[in-house]
């Protein structure tokens, strides 16, 4: 089921770039994140209350708050940059750099959670990397 959302995920991520980038034509990339995160949330609240889990948010503890909320700001800076360097770059260019995040999330899981980095793992690095010099040079 996994990878069923993982794939699903891909097509919403491409089409996201592509309706972003034709959305923000004379539109400030700030503005046009905050519109779109307004979305988000409401996109995300009206599943919390359709799943009926709306309930576990008194059990979250406090690391988990924490957290949470660091990943939103990161989020956040992500989407304003990714925003921003839509506007004014191709969009052919800038996702397959966005993507280099793919990458960055190995090493970072290699170092911080433990996870392991196998040589499947860096041949698949090296080719993302390499591929993506080759899109955007």
């Amino acid at each position: 089921m996994w990878l069923l959302f993982a794939i699903l995920s891909a097509v919403f991520a491409a089409l996201t770039s592509i309706l972003a980038k034709v959305g923000i034509e004379g539109v400030n990339s700030t503005l046009a994140t905050a519109i779109r995160t307004i979305v988000v949330l409401m996109m995300a609240w009206i599943m919390v209350f359709i799943s009926g889990t709306h309930s576990g948010i008194v059990e979250i503890t406090k690391k988990s708050w924490l957290f949470i909320i660091l990943s939103g700001v990161a989020t956040g800076a992500s989407w304003l940059c990714y925003y921003k360097a839509l506007q004014v770059g191709e969009a052919s260019k800038v996702v397959p750099i966005d993507k280099m995040s793919v990458v960055l999330t190995l090493f970072l899981a290699f170092i911080f959670l433990h996870e392991q980095f196998t040589w499947k793992s860096a041949v698949g690095s090296i080719l993302i990397t390499v591929g993506t010099l080759f899109m955007v040079l």
